[in-house]
């Protein structure tokens, strides 16, 4: 609990940040969401692919900012993501907002996973970051990408779909073509993220533990529940990598 109450602490924006790069940061995650709704309106692309477009956004920011502004930057952006999510539960279904990120299948339970992936990822994300500190920067790629890269493949090509556990009793199905795409996303952006922590990379061990850790972290997606991937897909892998460099 100390360590949670520090890291708020120690990464809460001053007034300063917050009226700078606050608006911006908002506007940021609007128009990624905006731009999921409107693939999901007027193209219309399914909500697997559109829902992915939003987290992608989301998560690949968060790792641009991790490199180039720290955790206090990555919070920030947080917290407005925060209120944009905030936003589109308000307007509520019907809404291009809100249908961009609630699938169709998850009813009646749509809005609970839109906020269960929230919790999700904010509970992955600090944890991450207090556990893990540089190394974090992995889970946020592995989840943007490796993650993201898994529901829109499965969509379009998965032929073998296996059961996954569910909280809330609805029917929830991965398929084997969808975790293979986790597997190999997250294995390329493994071995960027070693290749950005670690000073003197050797690519060959880069790439080897990329793969196995790419692989883990496909199983790790593959078991947990639906709606709570997002957590365990930031913690497993940033576990693995802060092993591996440490």
């Amino acid at each position: 609990m100390r360590a949670l109450i520090e890291f708020f602490f120690t990464n809460l924006p001053t007034p300063r940040e917050a009226i700078l790069f606050g608006p911006p940061a908002i506007l940021w995650a609007l128009a990624w969401l905006a731009l999921a709704g409107y693939l999901k309106r007027h193209r219309p692309w399914p909500t697997g692919y559109t829902r992915k477009v939003f987290h992608f956004g989301i998560f690949f920011t968060a790792g641009v900012l991790q490199v180039v502004g720290g955790t206090r930057a990555v919070c920030l952006f947080g917290a407005m993501t925060t209120v944009v999510i905030v936003f589109a539960l308000v307007r509520g279904a019907g809404d291009l907002l809100y249908e961009a990120i609630a699938r169709e299948k998850d009813a009646p339970h749509r809005t609970h996973y839109i906020v269960a992936p929230y919790f999700a990822t904010l509970i992955g994300g600090i944890l991450s970051t207090i556990w893990f500190g540089p190394a974090a920067l992995a889970g946020f790629l592995v989840t943007g990408v490796g993650d993201a890269i898994g529901e829109p493949v499965g969509t379009r090509y998965g032929q073998h779909p296996y059961r996954v556990p569910t909280l809330r009793g609805i029917t929830s199905a991965r398929t084997w073509e969808g975790s293979f795409a986790v597997f190999a996303a997250s294995a390329v952006t493994l071995f960027a993220s070693f290749l950005l922590l670690e000073p003197e990379p050797g690519f060959v061990r880069a790439a080897l533990l990329a793969v196995a850790i790419g692989v883990a972290s496909a199983v790790c997606e593959a078991l947990s529940p639906h709606g709570w991937d997002n957590a365990t897909m930031q913690i497993v892998p940033s576990a693995l990598v802060y092993w591996a460099i440490g």
